[in-house]
C-alpha cells in the first residue's frame, strides 16, 4: 500500500503540490491526470525520495526515504536520462548492482524482448533514437520487479507495438498484486486500464475517485477532466 498524507511541496514562495493525500492500495492501477504544470511530477519525486517534502508518504508503513522502500519501488521518468558511454546491457547491469540483484539476466533479456530491444544490446545510450531510449527506460524501471511502479508519461515517443505491449506489461503487473500508478497526457491510451484516478489542478488534488464511481457520474474519464481543469468542477 502506498500512502500519501498532507504531502506539499514549495520551490521558494511557489507551492508546486498543495497538501495531497490519497492511498493507493495493492493490485490496481492508478491514473494521474492534470495539465502541465499541475505538480504531477513533483509528486512523483517526492514519493521516490528525491525532493524534500512536508508531510508523509509511506509504503506499508515504511517512510519511502529508506532503503528498505526505495528497493520496493520502480521509477519510470518522463525523459530517459542514460549514460552515453554505457551499453544497453551496461544499464542493466548497472542497475541490478544498484539493487543487488542477483538473478536479474532471465528478466533483463524477457524485458528486452518485450521492447524489441534484444539486438540493441551493445548499443551505447547515445547511439538510440528518443524511442529506444524510452523503450531502456522502461527496462530499467522495471528491472527489479517492484512493488510499486511509478510510470511518468511512459508512452510517449514510443511505437504503436510498444504502446500494446506496455498496456500488457501494466494489466500483468496488476493482476500479480503490484501497486501502478501513471501519469500520462494522452487520456485514452489509458480507457479500460484503471482502477483509480487522482486529478490535480495547481498543486492541488481535485479528484480522488474510483472507476465505478466516475461511472457513476455519467461521465467518460476525458469529460471528468476537462469538468474539473477547464470547468471548475471537483
Amino acid at each position: 500500500m502506498l500512502k500519501a498524507e498532507h504531502v506539499t511541496k514549495k520551490y521558494r514562495k511557489t507551492v508546486a503540490v498543495n497538501d495531497v493525500s490519497f492511498t493507493l492500495e495493492p493490485g490496481t492501477v492508478t491514473v494521474l491526470l492534470g495539465p502541465n504544470g499541475a505538480g504531477k511530477s513533483t509528486l512523483f519525486k517526492s514519493i521516490i525520495g528525491f525532493l524534500k517534502y512536508t508531510g508523509e508518504i509511506t509504503l506499508d508503513g515504511i517512510v519511502n526515504k529508506t532503503p528498505e522502500a526505495r528497493a520496493r519501488m520502480g521509477y519510470i521518468p518522463e525523459m530517459p536520462a542514460l549514460y552515453p558511454n554505457l551499453t544497453v546491457n551496461e544499464h542493466l547491469e548497472f542497475l541490478a548492482r544498484a539493487y543487488k540483484l542477483t538473478d536479474y539476466k532471465d528478466r533483463a533479456a524477457k524485458l528486452l524482448e518485450d521492447f524489441e530491444l534484444t539486438d540493441k544490446g551493445k548499443k551505447f545510450g547515445d547511439e538510440l533514437s528518443k524511442g529506444m531510449q524510452q523503450k531502456v527506460n522502461l527496462c530499467l524501471g522495471l528491472l527489479p520487479d517492484p512493488e510499486i511502479v511509478i510510470m511518468d508519461e511512459p508512452m510517449i515517443g514510443l511505437d504503436p507495438h510498444a504502446i500494446k505491449r506496455l498496456k500488457e506489461i501494466i494489466e500483468e503487473e496488476r493482476a500479480s498484486g503490484k501497486t501502478v500508478i501513471v501519469s500520462t497526457h494522452i487520456i485514452d491510451s489509458v480507457d479500460m486500464l484503471w482502477d483509480k484516478v487522482l486529478i490535480m489542478k495547481e498543486g492541488v488534488l481535485c479528484a480522488d475517485m474510483t472507476k465505478a464511481e466516475v461511472d457513476a457520474t455519467g461521465k467518460t474519464l476525458e469529460e471528468l477532466f476537462f469538468d474539473i481543469t477547464e470547468g471548475g468542477g471537483e
